[in-house]
């Protein structure tokens, strides 16, 4: 398939690492390839990695048209395709995981993982999810000249992540800090907080549609999509895989690096002639 989003995938800035079976790393709201830099050395030992920049987020231009998840996701398959990756196993994290359960949706025969998921709240919760992810965006925007010297402090780190992350005064000041400053640089940010507000929560596949293998981790301690969401993600793909992360938030590879890179790596790493689930 063409067209203005399918064609911005090859417009995608990403980074490609390591050997092995191809993996795509899809990050989230705000975020960049960086994002995934926590699991990034482990998973390079056994995989060759392409991490990308979503179109409007880290190095990557914006869309050309209206920014959505299906549009993000139709120019995630085209990155796909302009590479050549066929069926490559997918892992995403908060928006990305959404996008890549879309894509199992639309029936893709790759594997997927998707570490909290969006799409899976009430209208209540989303509401809530809303109003909280745009007042933490206005702060950071506000204090960009500050963040600097507020990463770089145990304390600083745990006030500006206490929403995403279970122990943000563990996490490296560098990667809180590019981050954070995605937050200002992205000219696709409010567009896509909006579609994830706003536009239609996440269905399941069709009956009888046929996908790649799913595999859906969530932290216990998630503050932005709530545990309690975990079981609707479950029942709309119902041959799903769950696995849980304690003492974890929002990031299970930012909380949970090892445990997270283990699961993606076990998740992905079956023959791929054993066939897609139903």
């Amino acid at each position: 398939m063409s067209g203005p989003n399918h064609d911005a995938g090859g417009r995608m800035h990403f980074v490609r690492t390591g050997a092995g079976r191809p993996l795509l790393l899809v990050h989230g709201l705000g975020s960049s390839l960086g994002n995934w830099d926590p699991v990034l050395s482990t998973l390079v030992g056994e995989r060759e990695v392409f991490a990308v920049d979503l179109p409007g987020f880290g190095d990557s231009p914006a869309l050309p048209g209206e920014v959505t998840i299906a549009a993000l996701t139709d120019a995630v398959e085209g990155f796909i395709a302009e590479h050549g990756l066929g069926d490559v196993d997918i892992v995403g994290s908060s928006m990305g995981a959404r996008m890549v359960l879309e894509m199992a949706r639309r029936g893709y025969a790759g594997r997927v993982v998707a570490l909290a998921p969006g799409g899976f709240w009430t209208d209540r919760e989303v509401t809530v999810f809303g109003a909280s992810i745009k007042a933490s965006v206005a702060l950071v925007r506000r204090i960009q000249p500050m963040l600097p010297t507020l990463t770089r402090s145990k304390a600083g780190r745990t006030a500006l992540l206490l929403q995403f992350s279970a122990k943000p005064w563990r996490l490296d000041p560098r990667l809180v800090l590019n981050e954070l400053r995605g937050f200002a640089a992205s000219p696709s940010l409010d567009e896509a907080l909006h579609s994830l507000v706003h536009g239609p929560k996440q269905d399941g596949p069709a009956a009888g549609m046929r996908h790649g293998a799913v595999t859906i981790g969530w932290g216990r301690n998630d503050r932005v999509t709530l545990p309690r969401q975990a079981k609707r993600a479950q029942d709309l793909f119902p041959g799903a895989e769950l696995h849980w992360f304690d003492d974890c938030g929002h990031f299970p590879h930012w909380d949970q690096p090892e445990e997270a890179a283990r699961l993606i790596l076990d998740a992905t790493g079956a023959d791929p002639s054993a066939g897609p689930e139903s």
